[in-house]
């Protein structure tokens, strides 16, 4: 027996950050949108423990040991309810590794509810979102998907509603960004100002309830793209030729180095990423709309 999970990747319409707090975490409000790019999950017995597999785009940059949040989500779930973990995970990733759309919390998310459903363990809803908070801050938006808005870390989610399809293209990077260094990065912009607390911005959730695109692509922001920016120059490239190419609006996608163009329409969006694959600036670019479900059992 095995049981297979998919979860979608996610993009910040609005991602505000505040100082860093005296641990170190950075309270926000986050404004997620669940789109469809996706991973898989599968969660099989095995007899001989722990073993997480991979394959798909860029499988080669994703650890397969027990820091990979797939396998941490195992190991969390197993402990609660007293049992061994003696699960093979293998993941079939779509979603960009490294790009700031939430790859390894999709698969932590996945893996837990895989497991979850291959164990029998019955947890409810709200001990597999407290199990995800624990693992990091995006995991509980993979189980839980749509549109939401996180507080706290991000962790702390209030579900929104969607009043249309949004339709997006996103260009991957030649390289990764670390999500720390880019923290690290706003603090140091950031040294000697006043950041105000985060808070939702209310047109973008208007925005969002209205599935108003173009409303949308006038109120989407994201702090930390400065400090993307500063670390990976080159993307100010690739935001130049998506906005040349007619997106509504253009922007780096969470901690980046994936940068996110809003398109009116599904036609548009295709137009994009052709002037966009012909660029030169990106070293691939995939399209998907949203907002679409969570984390579900296939």
């Amino acid at each position: 027996m095995s049981v297979t999970v998919r979860v979608p990747a996610k993009v910040n319409v609005q991602l505000a950050v505040g100082a860093a707090r005296a641990d170190g975490f950075h309270d926000l409000a986050n404004v997620f949108l669940a789109v469809s790019l996706y991973d898989e999950v599968t969660a099989t017995p095995d007899a001989d423990g722990l073993r997480v597999t991979c394959e798909g785009p860029d499988a080669g940059q994703v650890p397969l040991d027990r820091t990979n949040l797939a396998a941490r989500a195992a190991l969390a779930l197993a402990e609660r309810y007293g049992r061994a973990p003696d699960v093979h995970l293998h993941i079939a990733k779509d979603i960009p590794v490294a790009g700031g759309m939430a790859g390894g919390s999709a698969d932590g998310a996945g893996a837990l509810l895989a497991c979850d459903a291959l164990w029998g363990t019955g947890a409810s809803r709200d001990e597999l979102l407290a199990l995800c908070a624990e693992l990091g801050s995006d995991v509980p938006f993979s189980l839980v998907g749509g549109a939401a808005l996180g507080t706290g870390r991000g962790e702390r989610l209030t579900e929104l509603q969607v009043g249309g399809d949004f339709h997006w293209v996103f260009a991957l990077a030649a390289r990764g960004l670390s999500t720390p260094a880019v923290f690290r990065e706003f603090d140091r912009l950031g040294e000697g100002l006043d950041i105000p607390e985060p808070a939702a911005d209310q047109a973008v959730l208007d925005a969002l309830a209205k599935g108003d695109s173009a409303a949308l692509a006038v109120a989407v922001t994201n702090d930390l793209q400065p400090a993307a920016l500063s670390l990976f120059p080159e993307l100010s490239d690739t935001l130049a030729a998506g906005r040349a190419a007619g997106a509504l609006a253009a922007l780096v996608s969470g901690s980046g180095p994936t940068t996110a163009f809003l398109a009116p329409d599904a036609r548009s969006a295709s137009d994009i990423a052709g002037v966009l694959r012909a660029s030169g600036t990106c070293r691939d670019v995939r399209m998907a709309s949203g907002a679409v479900a969570g984390a579900s059992v296939v």
